[in-house]
């Protein structure tokens, strides 16, 4: 099996889907490794390092992607790319299913078998593939210290001859993976931090990390089988919004996490909220690029606000650490591929009854498996 990595087209990412480490393993389970020129540049990986790891560099495209057996990607690849593979070639990776409605269909027109990083299964056994928590970590560690370079407002509480400077004032919304690092960074910059979640479950985990936890009550609430925060209704939002006025007021800092599984993230923080908040504060808006928790935040922009307020839209967090998203990223990549390895065919045996690879087979044999998938590209239409 041929398994390949191209360099990333996305302005902004810096993450690799391969590391060097990554591509000695997969030749001891017995592939064959290609990868582009400069693939790892941008994560601190020389040409060099992949070579010296048994890699192959092959400049040229239109040899590298008919040869492909397993494209591995970061970012969903762009159409040209998908439509210079063979048939039944496969393609693993972030493939963006509920947005990126064109992508998907074109893997399942073109008989590609595609595994798709965002449908591993939320399993203790399947948590080392898990890749949207591996890079959730990192962008909320990411969050935080972009929130910090970007106040005027020292974190931590400091003790001088001309008076003591009180601690900056951290509001997380959202305590998932990302939440809870973005939590757990800015108690260590020595932060007053409060977060808050519609999952009462996820409190004892907030307080354990030194947060208070903000009580707020819209109602019945929960989570999903796989550990996603159930969406609220419009009422619930709303009455969310009305109780968080004063805190997102008296906050320096906002770090919003919030989203809900295959939707667009719900808009939490209305116009008039961000209007109380006190000139200098600053907001990073973790779902920018799905629709914003924030009013007013645009992925990929910082936004300044008539009153002073600045709304950061991130959508690059992991790629802001990209050494070490690399590192972890390539290693799911790598556990995902193992699992599912054939070592009498030396290549992958994508078994649709298997528990993890039957989850994230996205397409195979023409057809979108996903029935969550098939739903949204039906409304998309």
């Amino acid at each position: 099996m041929n398994i390949v990595a191209l360099n990333e087209s996305v302005l902004g990412e810096r993450r690799a889907a391969l590391t060097p480490q990554v591509v000695a393993k997969l030749l001891r389970l017995g592939a064959s490794v290609s990868v582009e020129p400069g693939l790892g540049v941008l994560a601190g990986h020389g040409d060099e390092e992949f070579v010296e790891a048994g890699a192959r560099l092959e400049p040229d495209r239109e040899r590298l992607l008919p040869a492909a057996d397993l494209l591995l990607t970061v970012r969903p690849p762009a159409l040209d790319v998908v439509a210079s593979l063979r048939e039944r070639a496969c393609v693993a990776g972030f493939l963006d299913p509920f947005f990126n409605p064109e992508l998907i269909e074109a893997l399942a027109r073109l008989g590609l078998d595609s595994l798709c990083m965002e449908l591993v299964p939320r399993t203790t056994y399947a948590q080392k593939m898990d890749a949207l928590s591996s890079q959730a970590s990192l962008a909320g560690y990411a969050a935080v210290v972009l929130a910090a370079e970007r106040s005027a407002k020292a974190f931590p509480m400091m003790s001088t001859p001309a008076g003591t400077i009180p601690p900056a004032r951290v509001f997380v919304i959202g305590a998932g993976v990302a939440g809870l690092q973005a939590i757990a960074t800015a108690k260590r910059l020595g932060a007053r931090v409060e977060a808050y979640d519609t999952r009462p479950v996820v409190k004892e985990q907030v307080q354990s990390l030194g947060a208070k936890f903000v009580e707020i009550d819209v109602g019945e609430t929960g989570q999903t089988e796989q550990g996603y925060a159930k969406e609220l209704t419009v009422e619930q939002l709303e009455s969310q919004r009305k109780q968080m006025v004063k805190i997102c007021a008296n906050s320096d800092v906002i770090v919003s996490t919030a989203q809900v599984f295959g939707r667009r993230a719900p808009r939490i923080i209305d116009e008039s909220m961000v209007a109380g908040m006190r000139k200098g504060s600053v907001i990073v808006d973790m779902a920018a690029a799905t629709g914003g928790n924030v009013a007013g935040s645009k992925p990929g922009e910082e936004v300044l606000t008539g009153n002073g307020v600045l709304i950061v839209g991130a959508d690059d967090l992991p790629a802001r650490v990209a050494k070490d998203a690399s590192q972890v990223y390539a290693s799911n990549l790598y556990l995902l591929i193992e699992h599912a390895w054939d070592k009498d065919a030396a290549g992958l045996r994508l078994d649709p009854q298997d528990a993890v690879v039957g989850a994230c087979l996205l397409t195979a044999g023409g057809e979108v498996r996903d029935e969550r998938v098939r739903a949204a590209l039906g409304a998309n239409r």
